[in-house]
């Protein structure tokens, strides 16, 4: 058997651990290429030294000296800086790619891949949040190959009898779940007071801060409707959101006959990823068996959409089109490293966003440059908006 050829943009965050620890159980089938950290350069050695990537990409171009030196006579050649993380996506060698940077700076590497027509295992979910036309366009171009790697996106994905741009005939809703974080029954007036730590404490999964923080917010599956959207070209109408606190239930796609198809599994990102890296086959993901008679009871609700404004905000975007996803993106990033930085109070992350939403001009999205304007801009934007509230009457 031939090995894959495998990239990993982000191996130090929770997707990229979880991925090599997939890899690791099939030292037959995979064969890791580059891999590659923003600033933890202390595990990005630790991964090389155990997997001799032929590149080690550290986006932090001031620890380059300090990676080089410390894998120096290893079979791996250390870069620098984020043009280097498009080499290692787009490079000959490599079968497919893991995109597993958070948020907009994901999105060249991400983009560099799908042009060179690799298979792209996507777990960076702005990539088409920000970006959807003009990525998709280039998976039909390029002929590459995109699987989700989200574990909702995933479970559509396994729920459907294929991924061609669009929901095949006969599927009515697609359904996407959500645990409702760790604050889903708390009073309101009680979110002021909440801090990071309590954020970033998901009931059900072990996810990085930013992402916790969507999670807390709902801001997670707010771009998990859009990135929906252009996953499976679903209609904004035919795409809901139902809270399930136990996250057994990973998504759903229902049928004009009445079916309704749902993939099932204990909450743990190894397998999407064991789907998507061994896909069309199945292989071990070291997860443990689901044990339903000890879970015992799934329970369900709908969403209060006043209790997630971020929602609200993701349909809004997508009826707009253009610029307004980047830009709802965008100030989300903003405003979730204000919190994490504690000069932003938890309950007023989605005024912010708002703010900056509504504020925002929406244009027509051609390019990268475009995406990438509307997403400064939006940064730029909250930024002032910010420091303006923080400043004393």
């Amino acid at each position: 058997m031939k090995q894959t050829g495998l990239t990993i943009l982000g191996s130090t965050g929770s997707i990229g651990v979880s991925t090599l620890d997939v890899v690791a159980r099939h030292p037959d089938r995979f064969k890791v290429f580059a891999l590659s950290a923003n600033r933890q350069a202390g595990l990005l050695i630790e991964q090389c030294r155990r997997f001799r990537p032929r590149f080690a990409v550290i986006a932090d171009e001031r620890q380059h000296a300090a990676v080089a030196e410390a894998l120096h006579g290893t079979c791996s050649t250390v870069l620098s800086g984020y043009a280097a993380l498009e080499r290692i996506a787009e490079a000959p060698e490599v079968d497919a790619v893991m995109a597993a940077i958070v948020g907009a700076a994901g999105l060249p590497a991400t983009l560099a891949a799908v042009r060179a027509g690799k298979r792209v295992l996507l777990a960076n979910k702005e990539a088409l949040v920000m970006a959807g036309p003009i990525f998709t366009d280039a998976v039909k171009r390029h002929a590459a190959t995109l699987l989700p790697i989200d574990s909702e996106h995933n479970a559509i994905f396994q729920c459907l009898p294929a991924m061609a741009g669009m929901p095949p005939p006969g599927v009515r809703r697609i359904i996407l779940t959500g645990s409702g974080g760790p604050f889903r029954t708390v009073p309101l007036e009680q979110l002021a007071g909440v801090t990071p730590e309590q954020a970033c404490a998901h009931p059900n999964w072990v996810m990085g801060r930013k992402i916790s923080v969507d999670s807390a917010t709902m801001m997670n599956k707010a771009l998990e409707v859009i990135e929906a959207h252009w996953l499976f070209g679903a209609r904004p109408d035919q795409i809901e959101v139902l809270i399930h606190p136990q996250s057994v239930v990973h998504s759903m796609v229902e049928y004009d006959d009445g079916s309704v198809l749902a993939q099932l599994g204990n909450p743990d990102m190894r397998t999407p990823i064991a789907h998507a890296l061994g896909f069309p086959d199945r292989i071990d993901a070291g997860v443990a068996r689901l044990d339903l008679a000890a879970v015992a009871r799934l329970t369900f609700e709908a969403p209060d959409f006043s209790r997630c404004p971020a929602l609200r905000l993701a349909y809004e975007a997508l009826a707009a089109g253009g610029s307004a996803p980047a830009s709802l993106n965008a100030a989300n990033e903003y405003a979730v490293a204000a919190f994490l930085e504690g000069t932003l109070a938890f309950n007023r992350i989605a005024t912010l966003i708002e703010a900056v939403v509504r504020a925002t001009p929406t244009r027509p999205v051609e390019s990268l440059d475009d995406v990438l304007a509307a997403d400064a801009a939006a940064r730029t934007l909250a930024h002032r908006l910010h420091h303006a509230e923080r400043q004393p009457a």
